[in-house]
Formats: structure tokens, C-alpha cells, sequence
């Protein structure tokens, strides 16, 4: 009994305490039960999908938007349409499409995940979760990131769809303009992609998630409230899409000026700044040089749209099932 109670007193010695069991280590999710890299793989398979299906109607807005020598003539999609076939075949409407390839899943990774993280940030536990503000200022913040990423492959894209042959391809277009024009003609046109999508991505979202919201109200015995349908989704994409890109049409042609400059005749800019460009469209072609392939941008960025949001929330659902996260059950 001796022995046991010293044994005891021992193990009472004040300085001698259990050591705390190490915990289980999980990955901290980054909001809604996904983890950070998954959000990137969503966003890089949403934006691949979006942009490599629509891409014959991109290059027809860029044949649109160029801003030629001579004076110019309303041009009108099947216009462009035919022209470009008849002029060089059906392939030419995928030219430059590797180059968006290499950009888009990359820039979307970047969009999607910093979308998330910081509409997380900015609503907290609040009710703010389902602000029109939060999600605005998220995709702004989203936009400025993903456009560093995505600019000098869009520039090399652009190029590509107006080389009619003056580029051998990604890697050829690359090569020349670092040898004839330097790093910055990758960048000429980032303060205008930045402006310019910063209201684009702003309206964007704010109108998405306003729109997935009142569809869900309307039609809840269609829709549960844990699990919004594709077709909700696809419908406020389209929606979002249509609308910004309408808003934000005359300095997207601003930035294909600049990301064209000195490829098929097209003008040479002596600065990238945006009143000197929009000036020159104005003198050449008039306000409603301001506004040439808003039709074509429309029909790309609605269909766009719904193509990239019910992908993306249809990979994100499929990594909530995978990490059996409770609210997908």
C-alpha cells in the first residue's frame, strides 16, 4: 500500500503534467466546405470550358473591334462571319485558341479563389454573406489579381485571331514581340483590362448572385435550399454576363486597340494611355466606334457565363460530396 501511494504521490508531482494529445490534423476549409486548391481547380476547369466553347464568337468581335487605317464601315456579325471564312476557312476562327488555353485556367484558378476568399473576409458570420456589396467588391479584388495572370496571354490570343499569317503560332508570337517590342506589349493594355473589368466583374457578380437568389425565391419546391439547380445557375450566369458585358463595352474596344496595335495595318498607339485611344476611335470612326461588337461580346459573355458559373458550382459540389462536407448531405 506504501509503494502505491508513492507511486501516486509521484505522479501528483505538480512540475510533472500530462502532455496534451497532439490533434488530428485537417485542412482548414476555406468556405463552403472547400479547401482552397479546390476552389482554384474549380475556377481553372469553369474558365477552360467557358472560353475554349465560345472562342469562334470572340474572334469574330475581335475582327469587329480592329481599328483599321482606312475609314471604317459598319461591320455586322455575319459580315465579319463571312469574311473571315471566305478569306481564310473555318479554322481561322480557333486561331490563338492555345494561346487562351494557357491563359484562361491559370487566370481562372486565380479569379475563382480569390472570389471566395475574399467574399468569406468581407461577410464574415454576418448576414452581409448575401450583400450585393460583399460580392462586388470581391470580384474587383478577384479581377485585379486574375488580370496580371491572364493580360499577356490575352494580348498573344488577340494577335493571333488578327495575324492572318503574320505569326507562326503561340511561341513564334511570343518570341517576336519580346524581340520587337519588349516585355510591356504584354502589359500595354492592363490599366484598361483593369478598368474595364473591375465594373464588368462588379456588375457581374453582384447581378449573379442577386439573380441565383431571386430564382431560388421564386421556384424554392424546385429548388432546395442547400442545393441550387445547374439551371439556376446557368440562368444568373447568363443573365450577369449579358449585362456587364453591355456595360463595359467601349473600353473592351479599347483594349483590343491596344492589344492589336501595329498587327494587319491595324493602328499604332504612341502611348497606351486610354483618353488618347478613345479620342483616336472617335475621330476615325465616330461615338459609335465605342460600341462596335457590343452584340458579339453580349452573345459571348451571356452563354459565357452561364457555361462557366453552372461548371464551376457543379465541380464545387462534386468536391463538397468528395470531402463529405454536411451541408451537401
Amino acid at each position: 500500500m506504501a509503494t502505491e501511494a508513492t507511486t501516486a504521490s509521484k505522479f501528483q508531482d505538480p512540475d510533472l503534467r500530462p502532455v496534451s494529445q497532439t490533434p488530428e490534423f485537417k485542412p482548414e476549409t476555406a468556405h463552403d466546405g472547400l479547401r482552397f486548391w479546390q476552389f482554384m481547380i474549380a475556377g481553372s476547369i469553369a474558365g477552360s470550358v467557358e472560353h475554349m466553347a465560345m472562342f469562334p464568337v470572340d474572334t469574330i468581335k475581335t475582327h469587329m473591334q480592329a481599328l483599321r487605317p482606312c475609314p471604317l464601315k459598319p461591320v455586322g456579325i455575319r459580315q465579319a462571319f463571312r469574311s473571315i471564312i471566305q478569306k481564310e476557312g473555318p479554322s481561322a476562327l480557333y486561331r490563338g485558341i492555345w494561346a487562351m488555353g494557357l491563359g484562361a485556367g491559370p487566370a481562372h484558378a486565380v479569379y475563382f479563389s480569390f472570389y471566395e476568399v475574399s467574399k468569406k473576409f468581407l461577410s464574415g458570420d454576418s448576414s452581409s454573406s448575401n450583400s450585393a456589396a460583399a460580392h462586388a467588391v470581391s470580384g474587383v479584388f478577384a479581377t485585379v489579381s486574375s488580370d496580371a495572370v491572364f493580360t499577356p496571354m490575352d494580348m498573344v490570343k488577340q494577335r493571333l485571331q488578327m495575324g492572318e499569317g503574320t505569326y507562326r503560332g503561340v511561341w513564334d508570337c511570343v518570341k517576336r514581340v519580346m524581340r520587337e517590342e519588349g516585355f510591356g506589349a504584354f502589359y500595354a493594355s492592363y490599366r484598361t483590362t483593369v478598368l474595364m473589368n473591375a465594373p464588368f466583374t462588379a456588375v457581374h457578380f453582384a447581378t449573379y448572385e442577386a439573380a441565383k437568389k431571386a430564382l431560388v425565391e421564386i421556384s424554392p419546391e424546385r429548388v432546395g435550399d442547400d442545393e441550387e439547380g445547374w439551371l439556376v445557375h446557368a440562368t444568373a450566369g447568363a443573365a450577369a454576363g449579358g449585362l456587364a458585358a453591355a456595360v463595359t463595352t467601349p473600353l473592351d474596344v479599347v483594349k483590343t486597340q491596344l492589344q492589336c496595335q501595329g498587327v494587319c495595318g491595324c493602328d499604332r498607339f504612341t502611348s497606351s494611355s486610354i483618353s488618347d485611344v478613345l479620342k483616336t476611335i472617335v475621330k476615325k470612326d465616330g461615338y459609335r466606334g465605342l460600341l462596335r461588337g457590343w452584340l458579339p461580346r453580349m452573345l459571348f459573355h451571356a452563354p459565357a457565363a452561364a457555361i462557366c458559373w453552372s461548371t464551376y458550382e457543379g465541380v464545387k459540389s462534386f468536391f463538397q460530396d468528395f470531402n463529405g462536407d454536411p451541408n451537401t448531405a
